[in-house]
């Protein structure tokens, strides 16, 4: 045993330093090239008349930390929601987060006169909050409560609504379109702090909350009257997992958009490493999400220079071959 955790350690230590060396590759790397010795001098020595030093300073760490935090928390989603629906498919998008943020936000773009970025970041975050208490009202109906089979199926449905209702109100406000685009695609580009700092103590604490149940999440996936007779109140873990996707999902679609596929292929890769140990799996799958985002930002931004594509189409592209795999593998123990 401990020679097993030792090994796991080992390698969350090697992809620590692979995460360290994406986040200095999204500051150095973009259509302006700045020199390693430059992005260091804007940290020892700042220099406000120096472009480079005021690009790395306001545009490329924002953008770094933004990537790191909505890679990790997306990933987290990801490995609650499979381990909630006993699904390997399963990813936040399931609860209709994505669908519901995005609506709202087109909602709010065609009726109410919304000036400033931060305004359509809480719209989009309480619009992911209400599409999951949906899910999980329907998901609960019932005299057997919360089931994975029901949640999928509300989940599906509730998506479905918002996706149909989405794209009638851009019929009738096409140009609305342009201003809701980036939560429809997903970048992290032009994001600032401002945009990130009123989520992310949530975010932080429903990282802490996800490795303190961790070891009731391992108990949960030998079947809910295993984990009933060794103590797990069931019922409360999957209610506080749905909140924590909220945060988790929630908070990052309001900030970056529509990321897609790290909630789904992050957990999988994790679980090579670590197998279905969460109080492995969930900090794995946060440094390995964090390390996709922060690569897949880089990439996007020399596909078609010096435009960027949206980093949702990056994630998409790595991720749409590896959904293939898994299905065509069929259902994968968690």
């Amino acid at each position: 045993m401990f020679e097993n955790n030792r090994k796991k350690l080992i390698g969350f230590l090697a992809c620590l330093l692979l995460f360290m060396i994406s986040f200095v590759a999204s500051i150095v790397f973009g259509a302006t090239k700045i020199s390693f010795s430059e992005a260091y001098h804007t940290f020892v020595h700042y220099d406000e008349e120096n472009l480079q030093h005021v690009i790395v300073l306001t545009t490329r760490l924002p953008r770094a930390i933004i990537a790191t935090v909505i890679g990790c928390c997306l990933a987290i989603a990801g490995v609650l929601m499979q381990a909630i629906t006993r699904n390997p498919l399963a990813s936040p998008s399931i609860l209709g987060i994505n669908t519901g943020a995005v609506f709202f936000v087109v909602l709010a773009s065609t009726f109410l006169s919304l000036t400033s970025m931060v305004q359509y970041m809480w719209v989009a975050f309480f619009g992911a909050a209400l599409s999951t208490f949906f899910v999980y009202f329907l998901g609960s109906i019932g005299r057997d409560g919360i089931t994975p089979i029901k949640l999928i199926l509300a989940g599906s449905a509730i998506s479905a609504l918002f996706l149909s209702s989405t794209q009638g109100l851009l019929v009738l406000n096409q140009k609305g379109l342009q201003e809701v685009l980036f939560w429809l695609t997903g970048s992290v580009s032009g994001r600032t702090l401002e945009m990130l700092f009123p989520v992310l103590p949530y975010m932080i604490v429903a990282v802490a909350v996800a490795l303190f149940i961790s070891k009731d999440i391992n108990l949960m996936l030998s079947g809910d009257d295993v984990a009933k007779s060794l103590g797990v109140k069931t019922g409360v873990i999957k209610l506080v997992i749905g909140i924590l996707v909220i945060f988790l999902a929630g908070g990052s679609v309001a900030v970056a958009g529509t990321v897609g596929f790290i909630g789904l292929i992050i957990p999988h890769i994790g679980r090579y490493f670590v197998g279905s140990d969460h109080r492995w799996l969930i900090p794995y799958s946060a440094i390995l999400g964090a390390i996709l985002v922060l690569l897949a930002d880089v990439l996007a931004r020399f596909i078609i220079m010096p435009s960027e594509v949206p980093i949702g189409v990056m994630t998409a592209i790595i991720g749409v071959p590896f959904f293939i795999y898994i299905a065509r593998k069929g259902v994968l123990s968690l």
